[in-house]
């Protein structure tokens, strides 16, 4: 007869129940996490499991419970891009997303979608995973579009989408913006300019250029409409845009822009037209990405909290999220280089 320890022995709840004293169902509780169960039989539970050498059968856990223990995550990409040209905020969202899940001891299957032919969102249907996240470009029209139905469920959970008709997970973008421009105030500007594309299909820059208006109408400044031209990338717009205020003649001494990669772009271009950063003009992007701090100048920037937002997410897409509750990670100001010293 095989010896308990050897590898052609399979350890039962049983002989772990046995050994701890207390009864099957108690095992598979403890081991569980079940909160009814107090510390001390837990601890008599899990020294008996290692001592015998038992593993819980995941997946017959799942079975039992009927859950899946695993999040799918959707980034919405755009058409033909390589992985690497992804915009780094939404590898920064994933990345606490897949955090915020293990913690919660989830499993996360990632699904990169950019094409028609890649369009997949049946997760939860299939038995693959017990909610969807969304995240990503909004400027996919396709992508959002097939998907938009699935935005109006309590198991999806979404950032970025163009549409504002659904429960939405965001950075806080209104009071971003008001740390931003306050900042470019403080600093002694009054001619300062939002630079950024503010089409409804942006929501959160929209949200930004009204805060924008709003703090700039209460120091009795100007603000004027956004500056913006469209472009390829991200950075490209912010070249163009920059140009275009350059050669409007339009008074500037503050550029508040509506994302990190954005400013990168609009950083070069004052660059080339021998604008300083920031001794004539000071900047400030919005994303808190990491490659603003080896930009030239470095980028100031509003950094949303990630941690939170990749909780706000997965709790949002288990259903664990209190009615009513603000699904807005908080968001704090990065001091760098491109904004001159407070006055």
């Amino acid at each position: 007869m095989p010896n308990q320890n050897t590898p052609s022995h399979r350890v039962t709840s049983f002989e772990v129940a046995e050994r701890a004293g207390v009864n099957q169902s108690t095992v598979s509780r403890a081991l569980s996490g079940d909160s009814s169960i107090t510390d001390a039989t837990r601890e008599k539970v899990r020294r008996a499991a290692d001592e015998l050498g038992y593993r819980v059968d995941a997946r017959a856990a799942r079975l039992r419970s009927g859950k899946t223990r695993t999040i799918a995550i959707v980034v919405i990409t755009k058409p033909d891009i390589e992985a690497t040209e992804i915009n780094p905020f939404h590898y920064n969202l994933l990345g606490s997303v897949c955090a915020a899940a293990s913690e919660k001891g989830y499993q996360s299957l990632v699904s990169f979608q950019s094409v028609e032919e890649q369009f997949y969102g049946d997760f939860v249907e299939t038995r693959q995973a017990d909610g969807v996240i969304l995240i990503g470009t909004s400027t996919n029209d396709a992508a959002w579009a097939h998907h938009r139905a699935l935005l109006e469920r309590d198991d999806v959970a979404s950032w970025g989408s163009p549409y504002v008709d659904h429960r939405r997970v965001d950075s806080d973008n209104r009071a971003g913006a008001r740390l931003a421009v306050e900042r470019l105030i403080n600093a002694g500007h009054r001619n300062i300019v939002f630079i950024g594309d503010t089409r409804e299909t942006q929501p959160q820059f929209r949200e930004r250029f009204e805060s924008f208006s709003d703090v700039t109408r209460e120091a009795g400044i100007d603000g004027g409409d956004a500056i913006f031209e469209d472009g390829e990338t991200r950075g490209q717009q912010g070249r163009r845009s920059a140009r275009a205020l350059i050669e409007s003649g339009r008074a500037f001494d503050g550029i508040f822009c509506s994302c990190d990669a954005m400013a990168f772009g609009v950083l070069e271009m004052l660059r080339e037209r021998g604008v300083n950063v920031p001794g004539d003009v000071s900047v400030i992007g919005f994303d808190g990405l990491g490659s603003g701090a080896h930009s030239s100048p470095p980028l100031t920037t509003v950094e949303p909290d990630f941690a939170r937002a990749g909780v706000l997410l997965v709790d949002t897409a288990l259903g664990l999220t209190k009615s009513g509750e603000r699904r807005r990670a908080p968001v704090r100001l990065v001091e760098r280089a491109s904004v001159r010293t407070a006055t």
